[in-house]
């Protein structure tokens, strides 16, 4: 499974955005996937996740009500609303996956990851 994030860019604060994930090699029908984002000079942090299904969705406190993840299992992709950001959401995006239909907000239990995009926020 290969995974390409896509979408970032630079934003103003109270702006929208909304990041992509395509999958290509193996659909990722009933594998769940996390966003997580790593700021600068910051260790990785978990961001949302959603199950195989769709049906279950994770996400940390500093984003909870912000952010929205969804997929597209047509279309092998998931997404990540960014809603009202904030020049504390600066950091690189990354998607990844899991042969698992439960999500986890662990980066150990993910197995395919893909290529960050950035996200800057200014203030």
């Amino acid at each position: 499974v290969q995974l390409q994030a896509f979408g970032g860019g630079l934003v103003q604060a109270g702006d929208s955005l909304r990041l992509s994930c395509a999958a290509s090699g193996h659909t990722v029908i009933n594998y769940a996937a996390g966003w997580f984002r790593q700021a600068p000079g910051q260790e990785l942090k978990f961001v949302a996740a959603i199950s195989g299904n769709g049906g279950t969705t994770t996400y940390s406190d500093s984003v909870k009500g912000r952010f929205t993840v969804s997929r597209d299992n047509a279309k092998n992709t998931m997404y990540l609303q960014m809603d009202n950001v904030k020049p504390e959401d600066t950091a690189v995006y990354s998607c990844a996956a899991r042969q698992y239909m439960t999500t986890t907000i662990y980066a150990r239990n993910y197995a395919y990851w893909g290529q960050g995009t950035l996200v800057t926020v200014s203030s």
